[in-house]
């Protein structure tokens, strides 16, 4: 059930330490990334190759594509090299009662809001 924007996506004990998982909510493929005992959220396609950022590693607080290495920010969705063009969509995330939520609306490219 949507409420307030505000989607239920899955229980913490899912997404395992400093990894992502796939999550597709209607037309929208996100990746949900635990970071300790934070969730960030961004879009799962890298925007160079379309690669899988839910399969990339995580250091920090940053995630490598895996088909061909481009870092990105998981708070801000922005590349780590100010060289590398494009940036990924971020979308709030909170923990309610043991449940991942997600705002798919309010997703942010950069300094923009996108539509989701």
């Amino acid at each position: 059930m949507n409420t307030r924007g505000w989607t239920p996506i899955t229980k913490i004990e899912n997404i395992a330490l400093r990894e992502g998982r796939a999550v597709k909510v209607g037309d929208t493929e996100i990746a949900i990334f635990r970071l300790d005992h934070r969730y960030l959220t961004i879009e799962n396609k890298c925007p160079h190759k379309g690669g899988p950022l839910c399969d990339g590693i995580v250091s920090g607080t940053t995630v490598v594509c895996p088909l061909h290495g481009q870092r990105f920010d998981l708070e801000t969705g922005m590349p780590v090299l100010a060289s590398q063009p494009g940036c990924v969509a971020i979308f709030p995330t909170r923990v309610e009662e043991g449940v991942i939520f997600v705002d798919l609306g309010s997703a942010s490219k950069g300094q923009e809001e996108v539509a989701a």
